[in-house]
Order: structure tokens, then C-alpha cells, then sequence
């Protein structure tokens, strides 16, 4: 019995590896957590027991049973989740790394408590201690997993660096691989014992070094990403101030001049020349500056609206603003002003590719609550737009919209929502975003 148990013990790592590899994932599941352990919970226990007896009736290694079945737990892994491919593989990856790490130490422990063991699997102390390393190293990865791994699963800013994440890991594990002795008597000759137990540890480590400059390299992208739109932000803003500073000195010399040109209508007026007095004032008439010179009373959210309003008014576009925000939120002013920028580019975007006589653009936002915040875009588009499963992809490349991606994670992260549909040639974002309760 005690013999049957070694090779099953082996095998139970999977159970705190997929918990591990879970943990990053908790906004991303398709099923609920409550039916999602109790499968894969039935589902690990019947895997090590038969395993185990398989291992055991033919005398094989367990690694010879573990790689095929991570092959189909990842794929599992995948299907369970929202998230891409790419991202939910790499952290299967990266678990697995860290686990054949802690199985090549373990090696080392067991050779030496049981130096005779000739057996294709750990003794039973070695066993244990092989779980016991795997459950202690969940517990000290637990936060960081579910709080900074997950921050980067969330974060589309960096999604091209997953396609690089997996070659250290995957490196790794065929190191740890190619390193085990047939023959565990090898370990016991010379030094080699030592040697094996540095090697095993400066891997162990190294992995580790390797994940904390991938969260370190991938958290100064996004900062670096994130001071790019905050500088964009500031520049629409400066233009919107510059405009408005125009416009104010504009109105103020209308104001100045206003009282000749009373005079000069009065005279008009006194000789009934009536023709010359419509002229004048069609002249007039075009020289007063706009008065729209404020969307909103958020001063950033403003900003941004007044660049687009402006840009649209240059291309001669007819637009709608209305934008019922005050001028303290409890929603992030970042989040509102990159949603409204993405939104607004794509609808100048749609607008360019559409003829002139059909273009116009209605714009939207109020506060539905003290904390939430209703974005609505509307624009006309020439009648060609991609859509694959109830997402719009983007009409430069293959994929989702950058603009859109951005739109879906900014909203989805605070709880809130975003819909893009299109009827009668009417192309419509919603999005909904919530803020702190006050």
C-alpha cells in the first residue's frame, strides 16, 4: 500500500498547481467557483489515483504520466477562462516551471534520505516533502498572484510581451527535465550531490529573479504607457485652453467694437436703407466668435471634448455635445477622458470614411448615479463594419480595435460595462463606468 501511495503523492502537486495557476484568473472564469473546484477537484483526485496506479503497475516515472496529462489540463485551463490563448497558457507555464524546479530539490532531498532508492519516484518522505514545498510555495505566492499577476492578466498595454513570456519557463522545465539521473545512484558519486543541489536552487531562483523583472519591466511599460495618455490628455487640454483664450479675446474686441457698429446700424436705420442694413448685419453676423465655448464643467473632461468638437467643426462634421458631467466625479477623470478619446477618434475615423452628407456625430454623457458615470457615442458609418462573434474588429488589422480593447478594459475593471452595436447605418458605443461610492 505504502508503495502504491508514493507515486500518487507525486502526482497530487497538480492539485496546488492548478489552484496556483487559478489564482491570477479569478475576473476571467467562465463558470462559477463553486462548480469550477468541485470539477477540477473530482477531476485531480481521479487523475492522481489512476495515474498513480499506472505509474506503479508498470514501474515507469511519473514525469511520463505528468507531461501528457499538463498537456490536457492546459488546454482544459484554456477553455475555462476568458482571457486569450496566449496569457492563460504562459502562467500554466509558469507554474509548471516553478514546480519541475521544486521537484529537482526534492530529488536532491530524497536521494539523501533514502540513499538506497532505486524506484522511479520519491519515497514517501520524499513525496511528502514535494508537497509540502508546493503548498507552502502557493501560500507565498497567493498575493502577489492575485494582485499584481492579476493587474498585468488585465492589462492590454503589454499584451505583446506574453508572446515572449513562455520561452523561460518552457527552457527551464526542459532543464529540470534533462537533468534528473536514471540512475539515482550517479547523485551519490564525487560531488555530484552537491553540485545537483546548487544547480537545482540557482534555477529555482533564477526563475523567480526572471518573473519579478517581467512584473518590473511590464509595470514601467504601462506606466510609460499611461504617462503617454496623460500627456496626450494635457495637450488636448492646452489646445482647448488655447481656443478658448481666442475666443475670449475675440469677444472681447466684438465688445469693444460693439458700439460703432450700433452706430452704423442706427444710420441704417434713420435713412431706411434697408437692403445695406441686412448686408451689414450678415456681415456682422459672422464676425461674432461662437459661444460655445464650454462642454463641460469637468475642466479635463472638457478638454478632451473640446479638441474632438473643434477637429470635427475643421473637417466640417456635424456633431452634438452633450455632456452633463459636474465638475467633481467620483469617477476617475483618466478613465472617463480615455474612454471618450478612444470613442471619439473611432467615430472621426468611421465619420472619414463616410460621405460627407450622411457624417454626423452625437455625443453623450451623464451621471447616472453619485458613481456611475453613461457614456453614449453615436455615429453614422459607410455600412462596413467587421464583426465576429458580438465583437466589432478593428477595420486597419486582424483582431479586435486597440481603441475598443482599450474601452472594454477601462470599463470591465471598475464593474462597469460597454456595448457597441449598429442599426440603419448607425454605429453606437455605451459604456458605463463606476467610481468609488461616496
Amino acid at each position: 500500500m505504502t508503495e502504491m501511495l508514493r507515486p500518487m503523492l507525486e502526482l497530487a502537486v497538480l492539485i496546488p498547481g492548478t489552484l496556483l495557476a487559478y489564482l491570477p484568473m479569478k475576473q476571467h472564469l467562465k463558470i462559477k467557483m463553486g462548480a469550477l473546484t468541485a470539477i477540477w477537484l473530482s477531476t485531480l483526485l481521479m487523475l492522481c489515483i489512476v495515474g498513480g496506479l499506472f505509474c506503479y503497475s508498470f514501474e515507469i516515472k511519473t514525469i511520463s504520466f505528468i507531461l501528457p496529462a499538463f498537456m490536457l489540463m492546459t488546454i482544459a485551463y484554456c477553455a475555462t477562462l476568458r482571457t486569450s490563448i496566449l496569457k492563460s497558457a504562459n502562467i500554466a507555464l509558469a507554474v509548471c516551471g516553478v514546480y519541475a524546479c521544486l521537484a529537482s530539490i526534492t530529488r536532491a532531498i530524497d536521494s539523501i534520505v533514502y540513499p538506497k532508492n532505486i524506484e522511479p519516484w520519491f519515497g514517501l518522505t520524499g513525496g511528502i516533502v514535494f508537497n509540502i514545498f508546493c503548498w507552502i510555495f502557493v501560500m507565498l505566492a497567493f498575493y502577489p498572484a492575485s494582485h499584481a499577476v492579476c493587474d498585468l492578466i488585465d492589462d492590454e498595454n503589454i499584451a505583446h510581451t506574453w508572446y515572449v513570456f513562455w520561452i523561460l519557463p518552457t527552457v527551464f522545465i526542459a532543464i529540470n527535465i534533462f537533468i534528473i539521473p536514471w540512475n539515482p545512484n550517479i547523485l551519490h558519486t564525487g560531488r555530484i550531490m552537491q553540485g545537483y543541489i546548487v544547480i537545482c536552487c540557482t534555477m529555482l531562483g533564477l526563475l523567480l529573479l526572471f518573473y519579478a523583472l517581467f512584473y518590473i519591466m511590464a509595470k514601467s511599460l504601462n506606466n510609460n504607457h499611461k504617462l503617454t495618455q496623460e500627456n496626450t490628455i494635457l495637450y488636448m487640454q492646452q489646445e482647448q485652453y488655447n481656443t478658448l483664450n481666442k475666443a475670449i479675446e475675440e469677444t472681447r474686441h466684438a465688445r469693444h467694437d460693439m458700439r460703432h457698429h450700433l452706430s452704423i446700424l442706427n444710420s441704417f436705420v434713420k435713412r431706411k436703407d434697408w437692403a445695406d442694413l441686412e448686408n451689414y448685419l450678415s456681415k456682422m453676423s459672422k464676425s461674432i466668435p461662437s459661444s460655445e465655448l464650454k462642454l463641460c464643467e469637468n475642466n479635463a473632461i472638457d478638454g478632451v471634448a473640446g479638441h474632438y468638437y473643434h477637429r470635427y467643426k475643421d473637417l466640417e462634421i456635424p456633431c452634438v455635445f452633450k455632456l452633463e458631467l459636474p465638475k467633481e466625479l467620483s469617477v476617475s477623470e483618466i478613465d472617463i477622458c480615455l474612454v471618450l478619446s478612444n470613442l471619439l477618434e473611432n467615430a472621426l475615423e468611421a465619420s472619414m470614411r463616410t460621405a460627407p452628407d450622411k457624417r454626423r456625430i452625437n455625443v453623450l454623457a451623464r451621471m447616472h448615479s453619485d458613481n456611475v458615470v453613461l457614456i453614449k457615442v453615436e455615429n453614422f458609418y459607410n455600412g462596413v463594419v467587421k464583426e465576429k462573434n458580438g465583437i466589432f474588429e478593428s477595420s486597419k488589422h486582424s483582431g479586435e480595435g486597440i481603441g475598443t480593447q482599450s474601452v472594454r478594459r477601462i470599463a470591465e475593471k471598475g464593474g462597469g460595462y460597454c456595448r457597441f452595436t449598429q442599426k440603419d447605418g448607425i454605429f453606437t458605443a455605451d459604456v458605463m463606468l463606476r467610481g468609488k461610492s461616496k
